[in-house]
């Protein structure tokens, strides 16, 4: 088929599941066209050596790429992170037209920056049937700001017109489905579809000696939170329950954002020598740093929003066979639990949480190694690229109204694969 693809970002940026899914198409034998912008997340600004310009495509053998302008995406205030959807929306319509022509089916990467454009280009390609990637079902980032409820108002209505203009939608959680359909979507029209890691670099690894020396200070268990430290985290549960635990356990937190300081301000307040921070680092170093520490921790806030959201640390962390301590709700939690790879707890409970901790400083090194092994063997089973693929690939065939080609069976990947 000729597919199209309508991301918000995309490669050199960490926006793995498009970058991915254009690739494995291709390599299926699709011609494979994307619109998106130039690359300039996580800091706002575009990438040294690119330069933002109208007639920017890059071709590789079934694979075009089509970059438009837009206004920073990165600014703090919900003003401005809305005038970057808006300018996305009207330079991709433009675009669309002409380097969409022709196109089978669409494929829509939808995050809440992509919803403005996600309208524009189905109205302008009325015809063609797509296949809707649901990834956020609301956008609340900026949920303390003024104006943000206005925002959040437009938002909701432009993402009810696609979800009724869609063919097909896939949803990256379970209980979003819920929150799809509230919202206006057709119920047959929705699939399951888990989000997968990028498997080139998150696979089990062994750490070295640089590794340990930075996440391990003494003998003591280690828990890890690489990510964002941001509002929907909630860390601050996070250091409360390890300043409870001083002389059991260690909290490494890696990475940074918008709670950031407010988190050391609290760790420092409290007194929580055990509570550690360390820089952003690349994602090719995570394997090592995560086979480094004991246990991942995966924080979502009390949101009714975040129960149907499964943050990609899960799927990374169980692609590297790492055991996790889930402090969500909803969908996270169960998946962690279904897997049996790691504890769970209530969101934002710190003394809930404290107690996992300290259970997880007990449980003896094989048995965490065997909870690692079984959260592997879910993500091979259920949340891999392959399996994936497979399923949009079914769903922009069904769209399409074509019947699907067959494909051969897979081979060497086990649930015990590691």
């Amino acid at each position: 088929m000729r597919i199209g693809i309508l991301s918000y970002h995309f490669p050199p940026e960490p926006a793995f599941i498009p970058g991915s899914l254009a690739e494995a198409l291709a390599a299926r034998g699709h011609e494979v066209r994307v619109l998106t912008g130039f690359p300039d997340y996580p800091g706002g600004h575009v990438y040294p050596g690119w330069r933002q310009r109208w007639h920017h495509e890059t071709h590789s053998e079934r694979l075009s790429v089509k970059r438009v302008p837009r206004l920073p995406g990165g600014a703090a205030s919900t003003g401005a992170r809305m005038a970057g959807y808006l300018s996305f929306a009207g330079s991709a319509t433009l675009a669309a037209r002409r380097f969409l022509a022709g196109i089978d089916a669409l494929y829509v990467f939808q995050l809440p920056a992509t919803t403005f454009a996600a309208a524009a280009v189905l109205r302008l390609l009325a015809r063609v049937p797509s296949v809707l990637h649901v990834q956020d079902v609301w956008a609340r980032d900026g949920a303390d700001e003024a104006g943000e409820g206005r925002w959040a108002q437009r938002l909701g209505a432009a993402m009810t017109r696609i979800y009724r203009a869609a063919t097909r939608i896939a949803v990256a959680a379970p209980s979003m489905r819920d929150l799809v359909i509230a919202a206006g979507a057709d119920p047959g029209r929705v699939r399951l579809v888990l989000n997968w890691t990028d498997e080139r670099i998150f696979r089990p690894a062994t750490p070295g000696a640089a590794a340990r020396r930075l996440v391990r200070r003494d003998g003591r268990c280690v828990v890890m939170h690489a990510g964002t430290i941001g509002a929907r985290q909630g860390l601050e549960t996070a250091v409360r329950a390890a300043a409870a635990l001083d002389r059991t356990m260690d909290l490494v937190l890696v990475g940074s954002g918008g709670a950031e300081r407010r988190v050391r301000g609290l760790a420092a307040e409290l007194g929580a020598e055990n509570v550690r921070f360390l820089e952003r680092r690349s994602p090719v170093d995570m394997p090592e740093l995560y086979a480094a520490a004991d246990y991942q921790l995966v924080m979502l806030r009390d949101l009714p929003e975040l129960r149907g959201t499964v943050p990609g640390k899960l799927q990374a962390a169980l692609s590297c066979a790492a055991p996790v301590i889930a402090s969500a709700g909803g969908d996270t939690a169960e998946l962690v639990e279904r897997a049996r790879a790691g504890l769970s707890c209530p969101p934002e409970d710190w003394a809930a949480l404290a107690d996992r901790f300290w259970l997880a400083a007990t449980i003896p090194p094989p048995t965490r190694t065997e909870m690692g092994r079984r959260g592997r063997a879910a993500y091979l089973r259920e949340m891999s690229l392959p399996a994936g693929v497979d399923q949009i690939e079914r769903l922009l065939y069904e769209a399409a109204g074509r019947a699907a080609e067959p494909r051969p069976i897979r081979e060497g990947i086990s649930p015990n694969a590691t």
